[in-house]
């Protein structure tokens, strides 16, 4: 069950976190894996770490905000592997504030990764996909469905990954490409290390639990948790599964009320 063989799987923001998780599942499911990022450094990594596991992993440096730099990749990726049966869309940035306090330049970032990342991928994708069927997993958020106080440009953004999931999978139905999304809750990757040392210096650990403390089931999830849940969602045993969202969140949307 759950088999890759063979299969090529595009994956953005491959280089860490859920991204980094879900390379290198796939790989061990026999996929073989192609890292999109921006960190040459933790892409190289990603892929040279599944090389060690005895998978197939290629890096390529790309800034998916930019159509052509994307359509370039996905054009080299089909030119050496002869198709892509899947898409993860998992990179994406964060943003803190409400919409008073967004500045213009920070929502035109966020709505420029979370969002038209997401479009030029599947833009570059999809006519490959037309050709003999494929699977896209898109990384919405918890925040499409409850929002989330102080996060309004990422609220608005992954609201608008669950939106393009749904029109992907409707508008592509008889070409046998299904298209789902998965709603993290809050997950323990290097960017809340990260945001924790910056934010509160000296007392992470404790801010650390009080975070971990708002999900009901009481801690983070892992990367490799989500990422167990997009490897169901493009294998073949999903084959019965599109355009729907998937929440994996302890509990976070139906029992934090």
């Amino acid at each position: 069950m759950l088999d890759l063989t063979n299969k090529i799987a595009l994956i953005t923001g491959g280089g860490s976190g859920i991204g980094k998780a879900v390379a290198i599942l796939f790989a061990k499911q026999g996929a073989i894996v192609c890292i999109l990022d921006m960190d040459e450094a933790g892409g190289n990594k990603t892929a040279e770490d599944i090389k060690t596991l005895g998978g197939h992993a290629v890096f390529f440096k790309c800034n998916v905000t930019r159509q052509l730099e994307v359509r370039e990749v996905v054009g080299e990726i089909y030119n050496d592997f002869g198709s892509i049966d899947i898409l993860v869309n998992n990179a994406g940035i964060a943003h803190i504030g409400k919409a008073e306090a967004t500045s213009e330049e920070d929502f035109d970032k966020v709505i420029a990764v979370n969002v038209k990342g997401v479009y030029n991928c599947l833009y570059a994708v999809l006519p490959i996909m037309k050709i003999s069927g494929g699977v896209i997993c898109n990384l919405a958020s918890v925040a499409s469905s409850v929002g989330l106080a102080d996060r309004f440009a990422y609220t608005t953004s992954k609201a608008a990954v669950v939106g393009m999931t749904l029109s992907v999978a409707k508008d592509y139905l008889q070409d046998k490409i299904r298209c789902n999304s998965v709603s993290p809750g809050r997950v323990h990757t290097p960017f809340v290390d990260g945001y924790l040392s910056k934010t509160y210096p000296g007392k992470e650990q404790e801010m650390f639990e009080k975070l971990s403390k708002t999900q009901p089931i009481g801690r983070m999830g892992q990367p490799e948790e989500i990422a167990g849940l997009i490897l169901y969602l493009c294998s073949d045993e999903a084959a019965f599964i599109t355009g729907s969202d998937y929440p994996i969140d302890g509990g976070f949307i139906k029992l934090n009320s």
